[in-house]
C-alpha cells in the first residue's frame, strides 16, 4: 500500500494544539514516522506491517500472537489509535480479525488514515472520543479477544481511565480467554506503574508485566507493558514472553510481581 505523500505532511491538532507529521524512515524502505509536537510517537512499515520498530510495541504485539493460535482472526479494541501499528499487524498476523479503534483526537486519525492507509482488507472501525466514554457506546453484546490501552505516556494519566473501576469495565468486555493490554509509560521510580498493577491486580484475575530487564530496577524512563486475563496467568506464557524478546527480556507475574506494589 503506497502512502498518499511520499515526502513529509503535516497537520495541525485541534484538541491539543500540537502539529503531527508524517514523514519517511531514513533508514527502512517503505517506513513512516508519525511525531506530535515534535516527538515520535509511531512508526509504520508500510511494506511489512508485521515487522514492528519499537520494542514496547513489539512486546504488545508477542502478547498478542498469545491470544488465539497463530493466524486465527479476532476481536481486537485500541483505546488510542496513533498511527495504528498494532491495527496493522494483526491484520498481517491474522487476516479477518474485527478491529476497532478509538481516538481521541480526530484530526490525528484523519491525517493518519489519509496518508498512510492500511492494509487492504482491514477491518477496522473508527470512534471519536473519550476511551471510558467510547467503551459504552459499543455494542453491548460485543466481546474482544484483546483490548489495547496505549494512551499513559508519562507519570501523569487521566485518572479516570488509570484506575480499577476502568480496567473492570474493560475486563466485562472481554472473551472469557480475552486479554487486557495496557502499555504504561513511566519516570524513574514507576509511580504510574505501580499504581495500575495495584489496580489492575483489582480488577484482573492475574496480572503480568513485560519489559526490558533493566526497567524493572526503575532508574530511568520506559515503558512496560501490563498484561491481564481473567482466570490465572496461563502456564508457558512468561517463558515464551521472555524468549520472543526484544532482549534482555523480563516478565514478571504472580509473586514476582509483587516488587512492583504500591
Amino acid at each position: 500500500m503506497e502512502p498518499v505523500s511520499k515526502g513529509r505532511a503535516a497537520r495541525f491538532l485541534r484538541t491539543t494544539g500540537q502539529h503531527a507529521s508524517i514523514e519517511p524512515d531514513a533508514f527502512t524502505e517503505g517506513s513512516y514516522v508519525l511525531s506530535i509536537g515534535g516527538a515520535e510517537q509511531s512508526h509504520v512499515n508500510l511494506v511489512r506491517p508485521e515487522e514492528i520498530f519499537y520494542e514496547y510495541l513489539r512486546r504488545i504485539g508477542h502478547v498478542v500472537d498469545l491470544a488465539a493460535p497463530a493466524g486465527e482472526p479476532i476481536t481486537a479494541l485500541h483505546l488510542g489509535a496513533g498511527a495504528l501499528t498494532l491495527a496493522r499487524y494483526i491484520q498481517a498476523t491474522r487476516p479477518g480479525s474485527l478491529q476497532y479503534a478509538v481516538e481521541l483526537e480526530r484530526e490525528l486519525l484523519d491525517f493518519v488514515l489519509r496518508q498512510l492507509p492500511l492494509p487492504e482488507g482491514t477491518d477496522l472501525h473508527t470512534i471519536i472520543g473519550d476511551a471510558r466514554d467510547a467503551l459504552t457506546g459499543l455494542n453491548p453484546g460485543l466481546r474482544f479477544d484483546v483490548v489495547i490501552l496505549d494512551i499513559f505516556s508519562g507519570p501523569e494519566a487521566p485518572a479516570h481511565l488509570a484506575c480499577a473501576e476502568f480496567y473492570g469495565e474493560l475486563r466485562e468486555r472481554l472473551a472469557p480467554q480475552g486479554i487486557l493490554i495496557v502499555n504504561v509509560g513511566d519516570e524513574p521510580g514507576l509511580t504510574l506503574v505501580r499504581s495500575q498493577v495495584a489496580a489492575m491486580r483489582r480488577a484482573m484475575g492475574a496480572v503480568a508485566a513485560v519489559a526490558e530487564a533493566g526497567m524493572f530496577e526503575g532508574r530511568y524512563p520506559g515503558n512496560i507493558i501490563l498484561a491481564g486475563t481473567q482466570e490465572a496467568w496461563p502456564a508457558g506464557w512468561s517463558e515464551e514472553l521472555a524468549m520472543r524478546g526484544p532482549h534482555p527480556a523480563r516478565v514478571l507475574a504472580g509473586v514476582d510481581l509483587d516488587v512492583l506494589a504500591p
